[in-house]
């Protein structure tokens, strides 16, 4: 049987960031998966609080060096890749000097979310994607966690549907804990837009709410998992609607937790 080829999109993974219910998953699902036999890729952001000696990150220079036009600026795209020895799976991070050499993640001292977490996101997506083509690999699944990565799913069903590296592949989001309570710019519309992204679903985000963000990457996914107990439920409630896959929460304690989620994969493909 063939390894199905799984590209994780993370918002957080530790040991990078501090433990949470969704760093935790995401470390230990990429090695439950590779440990299966499945072929994986792991992409989170570069936050500046990374400490990169201490969790030795290095440069990939065949990778790094493109320019993306995010709001008509460009960004530089860095590549850079770390190893998880006791896991023996690869991270590889999405960097930039604008969106992520502050040393924070997705808030400020306050409490805040960045004003720039539109661009921020919509930066980590296009990394994320131009990366896999350059790898010239072909993920089966892309599975995308936390709602920084939800605008993943949209470039993928409305800008790189035909590309051969993604054209085939199943896409699902996990929904966390994780809602944010102020909305993002609002710019987000216009930035997918300026990306030749033409969508009927777009009004939906004109108020960028986490609501709203939710029920927009809802139209362009294929599964959707509930990845903490207390994800949203109106949220899980609209794929539910909308005819998705869900797969239910379960806690990571039960016996059989991985394999809920290589039968969830094995279901779409």
């Amino acid at each position: 049987m063939a390894k199905t080829k799984i590209l994780y999109v993370c918002q957080e993974i530790t040991p990078y960031l501090p433990e949470t219910e969704e760093s935790i998953l995401c470390r230990h699902l990429s090695q439950a998966m590779q440990e299966r036999g499945n072929e994986i890729r792991t992409f989170m952001p570069r936050y500046g609080c990374i400490n990169e000696r201490r969790n030795q990150l290095h440069e990939v220079i065949r990778l790094s060096g493109m320019n993306l036009i995010i709001d008509d600026n460009d960004h530089q795209l860095i590549i850079k890749v770390a190893s998880i020895p006791s896991a023996r799976i690869q991270i590889y991070f999405i960097d930039n000097d604008d969106f992520f050499a502050r040393k924070a993640v997705l808030n400020d001292a306050d409490g805040h979310p960045f004003e720039d977490n539109d661009g921020r996101m919509v930066f980590f997506a296009r990394g994320v994607i131009e990366t896999v083509k350059k790898l010239r690999w072909t993920p089966d699944i892309v599975h995308c966690h936390g709602w920084f990565s939800s605008i993943v799913p949209v470039y993928l069903r409305k800008a790189f549907d035909d590309d051969p590296v993604f054209r085939n592949s199943k896409i699902v989001m996990s929904f966390y804990d994780d809602r944010f309570t102020e909305p993002l710019g609002n710019s987000l519309r216009s930035k997918i837009e300026g990306e030749g992204i033409k969508d009927k679903n777009l009004p939906i985000i004109d108020t960028p709410s986490y609501e709203n963000l939710c029920r927009y990457v809802m139209t362009h996914i294929d599964g959707a998992i509930a990845g903490s107990r207390n994800a949203d439920n109106g949220v899980l409630e609209l794929a539910r609607q909308c005819g998705k896959p869900v797969l239910e929460y379960h806690s990571p304690d039960e016996e059989g937790f991985y394999e809920n989620y290589n039968r969830f994969y094995e279901d779409l493909l």
